[in-house]
Order: structure tokens, then sequence, then C-alpha cells
């Protein structure tokens, strides 16, 4: 379900390393590394357990030459296994499904919409080798949020073959960067806490057995749409004037009396 954020969340990242500007001697070699060697998920691990994923990152072979150590700095990110509904003071989520068509859907099927809007707690956790390098990383991932376009970006989702594009906002950008106590020398650690407010959507379409429109198969991942009203056929002139001539559809289909 938030996978596609974290993807997403993964790509606006990468916007930001792309403009860090050097301004220290380790960042120099920092910024011309591969973006997935710069910056890391670690799943699950939150900065109360920062030396943990520092350990981890350690043991990550990114080629199979000889082992060496890992250059710093590095940014390793984090996202939390709880789930916090975003507060109705600030959206709502689409509870009660609702009928929709996907504008770029091409047999223009009708499936069942609700969306769940949440919270996401991440961290941003920068670890380096000396206090300047930090904090200049951490100076520039916040001046990155400020950013009036940064404020936002899309995560992607696909239902029955169609992408559709859904909001994530930056709660804030104006959040500290603390630093995390820790035992190992030269070593600097710091923290930003990333608040996502997400909106994640959830199609539904008719199951097999289920009456459907016949544009697609059923339990598939080209499902079939919910049958919808096409054509009607007026037999009588029932609560209409006298002279009201009868109302004829020429097209059979989908007759409904």
């Amino acid at each position: 379900m938030f996978e596609p954020i974290k993807t997403a969340y993964g790509k606006f990242l990468k916007n930001f390393f792309d403009q860090l500007v050097p301004t220290t001697k380790p960042m120099r070699e920092y910024v011309k590394r591969p973006y997935s060697q710069a910056v890391l998920i670690a799943p699950s691990r939150m900065i109360d357990k920062a030396e943990e994923m520092f350990e981890k990152y350690l043991r990550v072979d990114f080629t199979d030459k000889p082992t060496k150590p890992h250059m710093l700095p590095v940014i390793l990110l984090a996202v939390a296994q709880d789930y916090t509904p975003t507060g109705r003071d600030y959206t709502r989520q689409m509870a009660d499904p609702a009928y929709v068509i996907m504008e770029d859907d091409p047999k223009q099927r009708v499936f069942k919409l609700r969306t769940v809007a949440a919270d996401l707690r991440t961290q941003i956790a920068i670890f380096a080798s000396d206090t300047p390098t930090a904090q200049s990383i951490a100076a520039q991932f916040l001046l990155f949020l400020d950013e009036t376009p940064n404020r936002r970006f899309k995560s992607t989702y696909e239902f029955a073959g169609v992408k559709t594009f859904w909001p994530v906002q930056i709660e804030a950008p104006d959040s500290p960067a603390m630093q995390v106590a820790t035992e190992a020398k030269n070593l600097v650690i710091l923290a930003i806490d990333v608040n996502l407010k997400v909106e994640v959507p959830l199609y539904s379409a008719p199951k097999e057995g289920e009456e459907n429109d016949g544009k697609g198969i059923p339990g598939t991942d080209d499902p079939a749409g919910y049958p919808i009203l096409q054509t009607i056929k007026v037999k009588g002139y029932a609560g209409l004037p006298k002279e009201h001539p009868e109302t004829i559809f020429e097209d059979e289909e989908n007759v409904h009396e």
C-alpha cells in the first residue's frame, strides 16, 4: 500500500542529492558517488537505533571487489512501522466508495474508489566523520524542503493498467537536525524528522461471478468494470402530459424499462 510512496520519496531525495553543493572535502567525494551508494533506505529502523542502521550500512557490499571501509558521509532514510490516520482538521478520507472512471483508461470502465489519508513518520539520518560536513548536508536538505515546489511530490499507483498520481505533502520544512549520541569515534549523526501527509487510493472492481461490464476479466490485472446504464426505453406516459411524445432510444443494448 505505501511502497509507491517510498519509491517516490527516494526519487524526491535524488533531486536533493543532485543539487547538493560540496562545502567540505568529504562532500566533494560524496557528490560524485552514484545515488544508490549515497542515500540508502534502512527499513523499520528509526533514529533511536541509529548505530544499528550504520552497522547495517557497513555490511552492504556495493561491489564484488575486496572489502574496504565505506566512505562517509552517507544518508540513511528510515520509515516508521506505525500507522497514523491524518487528522480531520487537515483532510478527510473517502471512506464511502465512489464510482469513478479513470481519465486515461481507454476502456472507460467504472470502478469503486476509496482513499486512505495517513501520516507517515520518516527520518533522515546524516552520518559524517566531521561536524561541518554533517551540518552542511542538514542545512542544505532543509533549504531544499523550503523551496516551494519541494513542499510536495507525487506517488504513482497503477490499477487496471492505468497509472494515477496521488499527492504527498511535507508537513513542515523547518524541523531541526538533532544530534544523535553515539559511542563511535569520529562519527557525527544528525537526524531530521520529516512527516509525510499522504493519500492512498483503493480501487476495487467486480469479483468473479459478480455482474460486470464485460470489458475485462475479473480477478486479473485487466479487470472488468461495474455495469452502467447505457440506454433507456420508455413505454407509456405515466407522469407525463398526454401530448408528450413517446421517447425511444434506438440502441436496444442494455435496455432498462
